[in-house]
Order: structure tokens, then sequence, then C-alpha cells
């Protein structure tokens, strides 16, 4: 089993930063694309970042200039700068990693964190 776990959500006022971060653990052979999404009431989830194992990087367009996704494949981990933070980026964020284990089966599949949640007002 993986687990993927994400902190540093909350409130802040428009114009200010968060942090996001998630740490995959459990039975990890290798992780190759790791994101975060975000779903905001009524709307549906889509995907705000990603970053390949090689480091290559995109995101929506929404944000472009203002976020950056970073991870430490030694730790596992996947963040997500959030600069410039406005009232439409409030939503729910999800992690999700592509994960290969070879315990207790040998399997490629997608695992997604519990979500953290950012609000953005003043």
């Amino acid at each position: 089993q993986v687990q993927l776990v994400e902190s540093g959500g909350g409130l802040v006022q428009p114009g200010g930063s968060l942090r996001l971060s998630c740490a995959a653990s459990g039975s990890i052979f290798s992780i190759n694309d790791m994101g975060w999404y975000r779903q905001a009431p009524g709307k549906q989830r889509e995907l705000v970042a990603a970053i390949t194992n090689g480091g290559s990087t995109n995101y929506v367009d929404s944000v472009k200039g203002r976020f950056t996704i970073s991870r430490d494949n030694a730790r596992d981990t996947v963040y997500l700068q959030m600069n410039s933070l406005k009232p439409e980026d409030t939503a729910n964020y999800y992690c999700t990693a592509w994960v290969f284990t070879t315990t207790p089966v040998y399997e490629y599949r997608d695992y997604w964190g519990q979500g953290t949640q950012v609000t953005v007002s003043s």
C-alpha cells in the first residue's frame, strides 16, 4: 500500500503565499509523474501543475508565473509553492503520484492524497 499525505493548506489573504507539501510512503519501488489538482465547490477537478521524475513541469494557464511545482525524489515528496494568491485559487488541493510497487503485487497506478483546503480571502 502507498499513502500520500498533504500538508500546508490554510487561510491566506489575497496576494499572500502558501507552500503545500505531499509525502508518499509505503511499498514504493519508484515514482513517475507527480502533480497537484484542485477542486472548488461546484466545479470540476482540474490539474494545476505536474512534474516528471526528471523535473519537467507543466501548469494550467491560470497559475503560470505564480505557482511553482518541485519535488525531492530522495524523500518521495512533491511541493507546490503558491505566490500572489487570488480568491479564485480557493479550493481543495489534492496531490497525486504514479507509483510502481513490487509488494504485495507488481503494479503501476496512480495514488491520491486526502486533500488540503486552501482559502484565499480578506
